[in-house]
Formats: structure tokens, C-alpha cells, sequence
């Protein structure tokens, strides 16, 4: 089968929940209200009226009113795509049955909320022949109402052993003419649940970190032609541990999160996206520490490596306890090998089109140079190296660029974000690189 994409989104980078009914408010769809109207930055890719686990099990029943009666009136101008999540069960034929009720209730087009629904979110999945159900409900619904087959995407949760398993059969079964399973979009991990599922224990009671099922999960996405996306992080004060799993996942391939909050969303939304500024690191004790830029150096301010210049040409370079004695070129060797850079998006752009010229020209690789001077004890340090660009670092380097491109495309309500933040001639270049 085929790993083509078949949605409108290539990524999705925000994927947000909010309860359909509040129990003990004047009105039950507050949340509902308040989330529709998000905007810009603050907006998801993904917006999930959550009917499931954010819903207490007696408001459902209204939850899922709610969500007709705000997407109805208001979905039309919500700039992201809206997917509810409706409950579901492996094992509860009750709960799929309930499922399916709702599903009717909310793609009814006279209810007038289906024409700004995406697609539907199926929690609690098990192994294919489960997810091959869930896809059977959205078939029936679509010609109960004469919509056209695979019109409404379907996205899982994975938050079981089975459903993890699952993952390995879905090339296999995509495709085949008993399924309409080319309806799948998100492949979302629900830690929360599958801890339970695998009966796992951990000392504080906390969540493992799971990283095996993050890239299952991804892994899965790539080879399907889908988007993957993390679970919750429930510690919703803690940004730069969020910002930690953020960066862990999109090593993996797995450039979306679940967020929880309008702040999570604007975290979240940045995060995979070219920075607007290059940054220096430099590798202390096993720790990256990005160096602050003055008068166009890079200096290093901690206490974990020490410079001292001696004379002719000497230097004495302490790290971690290790003194060694270096002339200026092997200094500026060792520094080389403990530093690293992060390109801006005006490197990226400039790299890329430096590369198609070159290209365009007939060669097929070119050196690309980096350099900085570092400022360590106040001891200045020239480094610089040189990076061969080939057709596949281009393409790896075109993977943010891809990502920006399909976000300005798809979220013209962030425009004005993208431009303040980059400015307008790096945004027009970065649009037509590639």
C-alpha cells in the first residue's frame, strides 16, 4: 500500500481536548464556548470536543448535544479542524453501541454541526479487527446521510498492548476493498491508559516514560501515510519539561502533542518550527548548554569548563576535572567537537537555496561552513567547519521548511503570528523554497 498522505494536513502539531458538558454550571457547553473561539497562536491544528474521559459519564448524553448546538453555530469560523471524541471499548459492546448513537446524533445534517466536523477521535481501540468496526459505524453513518464514503477521518487512540499491535497490521489492511480504513488520520498515544493496560507499576506512582510506544506509534504513522501524536502532559505548570518531551518526540518523527490548555497549545504550536534565531551549544558534563550571543560572540558564562590562555599559543582547557595543555588549534579542535548549532530559519532557507542553485548548475554537492567565535574566561576562540550538503541533507533540511509551509497554508489565522515572528521577507522565501 501506498504511504501517500490523504488528508488535507501533512502534520498536525496541536492536538486539543475540552470537556462537551460541565456538570454545575449555568451552561453546561462553557468550555465548549470558550474553546471555539481560540485563534492565532492560541488555536489548534486539531480541536477534540472531548465526550469521553473529560466528560463525567452522566453528562454525555448533553455533552454530545453541546457539541451540535456550539459547532453549529460557530464551528464555520473556527480555523482549525474539529474532531470530537466520542466513547468507545474493545470490550464493551454497550459502549460502542452508544458510540454509534452518538456518532448519528452529531453527523445528522439537520442538526447543521456535521458540515464543520473533520472527523470523529475512537478512544480505547483494540487490535485491527476493532479499529475495522469502528470504521464500519463511520460508513454506515456516512450513507445513513448520504455523505460520501471516507469523507469523515477517523483517528485512534492507542492506549492498549493491542492496539499498539495493531499498529504492525495496518499496512496489511489499509486498502482492502472489506475496509474503508483509508479514513484514518491521527495515530495518538493515550500513556494514562495504556500504563494501566500493561499493569504497569513505578515507585512514585508516576507514568513511565514510555518511549517504545512513541515510536511504534510513529513508526506506524510513516508507514501508513498518517500523523502521529503524544499523549497528555498532565504537569501543565512544567514548560520546559514540556518542551523536553516536545523535543524527544520530534526526534522521533512524532512532531504533535495532545495539549491541555490554551498555553499548551502556544507551546506546542511553536515547538516544531525553525527558530527565528541560530544558536551555539556547547556539551557540559553530558549536558547541552546553549551559550549567549554579545557583540556577535557566543559566550560561555557556567563553571564546568575552565580556559586559561598561557603563552605562546598555549592555552590550559579544564573539563569535568580533565586538564589538558593545547596549542590554539587543537583548542579550537576540542571546542569544535563539544559544540553544535541550531539553525534559524534564515539558515535553513539560506542553505536550501544555496543548495538548488548549486544544484541548478549541475553539482550535486557543495560545503557548506559554519563558524562562531566562543568567548569562554574570557578567552576568544575562532571554530568552524564544513558541512557537505547532498540531495538527501537537503531533504532532511526540508522537513521544517515542509511543516511551516503546510501550517501558513492551512492556518491563514497565524499569519500575522508568522510574519511578526520571522518577519515578511523570510516568510515569502521559506514559501517558495523547496
Amino acid at each position: 500500500m501506498s504511504t501517500q498522505r490523504r488528508h488535507d494536513r501533512e502534520f498536525v502539531r496541536t492536538f486539543f481536548t475540552t470537556p462537551t458538558a460541565v456538570e454545575g454550571e449555568d451552561d453546561s457547553a462553557k468550555m465548549l464556548r470558550g474553546a471555539v473561539q481560540l485563534r492565532g497562536i492560541e488555536a489548534p491544528d486539531v480541536w477534540v470536543p472531548d465526550n469521553e474521559d473529560a466528560t463525567a459519564p452522566s453528562m454525555r448524553d448533553e455533552g454530545a448535544e453541546n457539541i451540535i448546538d456550539v459547532i453549529s453555530e460557530e464551528g464555520a469560523d473556527f480555523p482549525g479542524e474539529i474532531h470530537p471524541r466520542i466513547v468507545w471499548h474493545r470490550d464493551s459492546p454497550e459502549t460502542r453501541h452508544q458510540c454509534f448513537k452518538h456518532m448519528l446524533q452529531i453527523a445528522d445534517p439537520e442538526n447543521g454541526a456535521i458540515e464543520h466536523i473533520d472527523g470523529f477521535v475512537i478512544p480505547e481501540v483494540g487490535d485491527i479487527d476493532d479499529w475495522k468496526k469502528a470504521d464500519e459505524f463511520f460508513t454506515i453513518v456516512e450513507n445513513e446521510y448520504g455523505l460520501d464514503e471516507g469523507s469523515l477521518a477517523m483517528s485512534v487512540i492507542v492506549e492498549s498492548g493491542e492496539a499498539e499491535l495493531a499498529l504492525g497490521d495496518l499496512r496489511d489492511e489499509m486498502g482492502k476493498p472489506s475496509n474503508n480504513l483509508e479514513r484514518l488520520f491521527l495515530l495518538v498515544d493515550g500513556e494514562v491508559d495504556y500504563t494501566k493496560d500493561m499493569r504497569a507499576i513505578t515507585p512514585t506512582g508516576g507514568l513511565p516514560p514510555w518511549p517504545e510506544l512513541r515510536h511504534n506509534t510513529s513508526r506506524g504513522a510513516s508507514a501508513n501515510g498518517l500523523i502521529a501524536v503524544d499523549g497528555p502532559y498532565d504537569d501543565i505548570r512544567d514548560v520546559e519539561g514540556y518542551h523536553e518531551r516536545m523535543t524527544e518526540n520530534q526526534a522521533k518523527g512524532m512532531l504533535g502533542i495532545w495539549s491541555l490548555t490554551p498555553g499548551q497549545v502556544e507551546e506546542a504550536n511553536k515547538s516544531p518550527l525553525p527558530p527565528k534565531t541560530g544558536s551555539w551549544l556547547l556539551e557540559v558534563n553530558g549536558r547541552d548548554v546553549e551559550l549567549r550571543e554579545e557583540d556577535g560572540q557566543y559566550v560561555y558564562d557556567g563553571d564546568g569548563i575552565e580556559l586559561e590562555e598561557l603563552d605562546d599559543d598555549q592555552y590550559r582547557l579544564t573539563v569535568g576535572g580533565d586538564e589538558r595543555e593545547l596549542d590554539g588549534d587543537a583548542l579550537a579542535e576540542e571546542l569544535l567537537d563539544l559544540a553544535s548549532y541550531i539553525p534559524s530559519m534564515n539558515d535553513i532557507v539560506d542553505s536550501m537555496e544555496e543548495f538548488e542553485a548549486a544544484k541548478e548548475a549541475g553539482r550535486g554537492a557543495i560545503a557548506m561552513e559554519q563558524s562562531a567565535t566562543l568567548l569562554v574566561d574570557d578567552v576568544e576562540v575562532s571554530i568552524s567547519n564544513d558541512r557537505m550538503w547532498d540531495e538527501a541533507t537537503y531533504q532532511a533540511a526540508q522537513t521544517p521548511i515542509t511543516l511551516f509551509q503546510d501550517v501558513y497554508e492551512n492556518r491563514p489565522d497565524q499569519h500575522e503570528d508568522l510574519e511578526e515572528m520571522y518577519g515578511e521577507e523570510i516568510v515569502e522565501r521559506a514559501m517558495v523554497v523547496g
